[in-house]
């Protein structure tokens, strides 16, 4: 059975890009617009991983990975920040909510698939 992958991004283009890269590698996707829809979308889904932005509306990732963390389900499964940021604090920061890894935006592909394979057991 194919893994399930959730991309949270308020951008829908990165959504598709990393939708696409994702569903060309044999993983389902789904994709979640912010934070809060995120969380409301995990309620009812299970995932196997997820890939989220750090800035966005309404709830940021950082929030969106402490709510995740919180729900037992979802306390272990990898959690990537996928993100322009890249100062240390921030990195820190998203460590501490409980992010498994970090990437930053532009990302190849075949780069974002090297993380998913090495930490989606």
């Amino acid at each position: 059975m194919a893994k399930t992958i959730m991309t949270v991004d308020d951008s829908a283009s990165v959504r598709q890009m990393v939708a696409f890269t994702l569903k060309n590698a044999g993983y389902e996707v789904v994709e979640a617009v912010d934070g809060k829809d995120a969380l409301a979308k995990l309620a009812g889904t299970k995932v196997n991983m997820i890939i989220t932005d750090l800035n966005m509306p309404n709830m940021d990732g950082i929030e969106m990975i402490r709510n995740a963390r919180a729900m037992a389900q979802y306390k272990f499964i990898p959690i990537i920040l996928l993100t322009t940021e890249s100062q240390n604090d921030k990195k820190k920061e998203g460590k501490k909510a409980g992010a498994t890894g970090w990437i930053i935006k532009p990302f190849k592909p075949e780069q974002l698939l090297a993380v998913v394979k090495k930490v989606l057991k």
